[in-house]
Parts: structure tokens; sequence; C-alpha cells
């Protein structure tokens, strides 16, 4: 008898056994390409021996001590690395076990900063619509998914919402792009004027948005105006590069493609690779001194903080990813899926848009692409794509509700980063048959 809490209780997923670079197995001996890294995860693939013997060494070195009482070199390590390479003045890591935690951690950092410094009245937060940051309260109230949130509702604390920079879908026909991003970017500083310009702590927002949009980045110059306005009011920056950092986007941190810096960085996914559960807040050297000049102790906490062995795994994997240069890497395997993404799709009446960037790549369906009519929801599409494309042996990330959470169907690519083109070309194959097997049903 099975006791395990499943996702859906009425689904019965294979057992998986093993894995080998790119691919997972399944009990019966079934190979799957990995072509969603799970959720944007498993950037190394699934049997990395530099980072399978670090958690080895570590485990038999030391396997937890609790950050109450002790740091660990792991941890020491892997925060000198990290900060080394980071953008702007970032100088502190707040080591998690995964993203909701980091994107918790942040906002709960963003208040003590302001309470530290005599400014209790900045309270407010402001994120962005069809965003995702995480499923504990506060990240899913940071959250703009409507479908995610909605029986939570009751439960969720305040925070406003602006539009997404989500040009395919909301950018007017004779605007361009620039005078888009600008539009849409002005949203946060009419927001923080209507909140009171001196009652906003922090803006959160995805440098390229990924499981609610579909792998969306923002319009050049967008977030140059986001970084102004911020600086114009005293609010802080929070950049969630959970799913898109950690080099999927061709960057070590995604943010550097737009030529900003956060005040506040979340990370994970990437960071352990799946190998180890870990994520990471990065914070400035000014936020880090309000506090330490203050109180002296951030007012939170949770029990695995700096796990040794998660801390370990998390050094290994970016080594590998600096030594090796696979953000380049990621730079021209990311150009050569969107080549073949568009070869083979462009012309599908049914695929309103291919975008992304680097190996986070996404596929919005439509009804009509004249129009960019969805399909109607009823129709279950990313389901069956799912479905469709794992009975293919490939996993993928379909989702529905792109549009408002409800409307809308899309899916996310985002392969491990040592893909090769010939792997890559294998995984739209499939992912072809699946797309034009369940469409052919929807048309019927």
């Amino acid at each position: 008898m099975n006791h395990v809490f499943p996702r859906h209780c009425h689904a019965t997923p294979p057992t998986a056994v093993g894995g080998d670079g790119c691919f997972l197995i399944d009990h019966n001996g079934k190979r799957y390409f990995d072509g969603s890294g799970g959720a944007a995860v498993s950037c190394l693939g699934h049997s990395n021996a530099r980072v399978t013997q670090a958690i080895k060494d570590q485990v038999d070195q030391l396997a937890f001590a609790h950050t109450g009482f002790f740091t660990s070199e792991p941890a020491e390590k892997l925060a000198d690395l990290l900060i080394e390479n980071a953008p702007g003045d970032l100088d502190r890591v707040y080591f998690v076990s995964g993203g909701s935690e980091a994107v918790e951690s942040a906002i709960k950092l963003a208040r003590q900063y302001f309470t530290e410094r005599g400014e209790p009245q900045r309270r407010h937060l402001i994120a962005r619509r069809q965003s995702y940051h995480g499923n504990t309260i506060g990240a899913l109230s940071a959250g703009g998914n409507a479908w995610r949130r909605q029986q939570f509702a009751p439960l969720l604390i305040d925070v406003s919402h602006i539009a997404p920079c989500y040009e395919y879908a909301e950018r007017g026909q004779d605007e361009s792009l620039h005078d888009y991003g600008q539009r849409v970017a002005q949203e946060l500083e009419d927001e923080i004027l209507r909140l009171g310009a001196d009652s906003v702590m922090a803006f959160l927002a995805e440098p390229v948005v990924g499981a609610t949009l579909g792998a969306v980045p923002a319009v050049e110059g967008y977030y140059k105006r986001i970084r102004e306005i911020c600086d114009k009011y005293g609010v802080l920056l929070i950049l969630d590069e959970v799913m898109c950092g950690m080099g999927r986007t061709g960057h070590l941190f995604a943010c550097n493609h737009d030529g900003v810096a956060p005040d506040i960085l979340c990370i994970a996914k990437g960071l352990g690779a799946g190998y180890q559960p870990i994520g990471a807040m990065l914070c400035s050297k000014a936020i880090y001194d309000a506090i330490s000049a203050g109180t002296g102790f951030f007012q939170h906490g949770h029990t695995y903080l700096g796990h040794p062995v998660a801390a370990a795994a998390g050094l290994a994997v970016v080594q590998e990813l600096l030594e090796n240069d696979l953000p380049t890497q990621v730079q021209a395997r990311g150009g050569y899926l969107e080549t073949q993404l568009r070869a083979r799709f462009a012309q599908n009446p049914h695929v309103g848009d291919i975008r992304g960037r680097g190996l986070f790549q996404g596929l919005e369906f439509v009804a009509d692409r004249d129009s960019k009519t969805p399909f109607d929801p009823k129709l279950g599409l990313a389901g069956k794509l799912k479905k469709a494309a794992f009975a293919n042996g490939l996993i993928c990330y379909p989702m529905p509700g792109t549009r408002d959470g409800r409307h809308g169907d899309h899916v996310l690519l985002a392969p491990p980063f040592i893909a090769s083109e010939a792997e890559l070309d294998g995984a739209l194959d499939a992912l072809q048959a699946a797309v034009d097997q369940v469409l052919a049903e929807v048309a019927a």
C-alpha cells in the first residue's frame, strides 16, 4: 500500500530508479530525456561525478551542524564563490533549502531592513501579475497567478500586482518595444505613488518569467527603468532568479543580461542542480550593514540553513558551471534550440509565440494566431501535451493559464546544460510528435 501523498491523487507515476546524463530511467527501463530539468533544476544532468563525490566526501566528514552554533567550510566557500561572481554590491549570502524559502527570507529581510533604519511605515510589497515566487504563504502572496492563489486567498498577505512585461500578449499594435517596456515599467512608479511614496519597501520580479508565462524575458530597457524608479523612491529591488538563474539563460546571474543589479537576489534550483535541496538569498552590503548596526541579527531562520552537505553540493555545482564556462555553452546551445524550435513550429497555425533566453525556451499555443486567442481551458491542452510528450520519452513543462491563470497554454523547455545538439534534436522529435497528436485530437 502506498502512503506517499502524491502531487495528484488520481495519477500513478512510474518509479524513477536511475539517471544517466540528460536521461531519467524508470523501473521498466524506459529512458526519458529531461527536457525541462524537472522544473529547471537539473542543469548538470543526473550523473555528474564531481557533485556526487563532493556529497559523499562531505557526509563522511560532517553531515550536519546547526547554524545557531556553527558555520561550515563548504558554506563559507560557496558564499565566497557566489559573491565573487555576483552583480553589483551583493555581499552576503543567506542559505536556505529552496526557492520558496529564499523568497520568504527576502520579503522578511526587506521589512526588517526598514525597521532597523527607523522607517517602519515601509510595509508594502509590489510584484507582478502572472508571476510565480513559491508556495509558502508569503511567497504565494507575492505571486500573481490567480489560479494558484484562489483557494488560499483568505490566508494571503496584501501584495500589490502590476502588469508583467509580456509583450506578445499585451503590447499595443502600434507600440514599439521600447515604448511598451517604458509604459509597463511606469506602472511601478504609479503604484508606489498610489500606496504612498514612503510606504513601499520592495518590488519583486523574475528577470525571465518561468512557470506561469513560459520563459518570457523583458524587453530591452524595462529593467533599467525599473531600477531607476526603485532608486528614486528608496524601494528595494528583489529579483527572483530561482528558475532563470545559475546559468540557465546564458549568464550565471540572469540579471546580467539586462545590465542591472538588485538589492536582494534569490536563487535555488540550478544552485544544487537537483543533487541536494538548496537555495540562497543574496543581499547588498548596505542591507547587511543596517542589520549589523541595529539589532545585530536577522529575526528569521530555518533548521537546515547552510546545511553542510547541501552547501558542498552547491559548491561543486557552481565550480562546474564556472570552470567549464557552461553559461557560454548555454548561449550556444540555446541559440541552436531556438533555431530548431522556429524551424519546426514557427509555421504551425496554433503556435502563437516562441520565446526565451538561453536554455530556457517556451512555446505558447493559441486557437487562432492572428487574434492570439487562447484555446478553451476546458480542452485541457497543456495536460494533454504533458502526457503525450511523456509517453514519447520526453519530460517537458506544459502549463495552463498563461494569460490570466485560467486561459492560455504553453510548454516550457529547460534541458540540462550538457545536452548535445543530437539529444536536443531527439527531444524536439518527441515534442513535435506530441504537439501534432494533441492538436489533431483538439481539432477533431
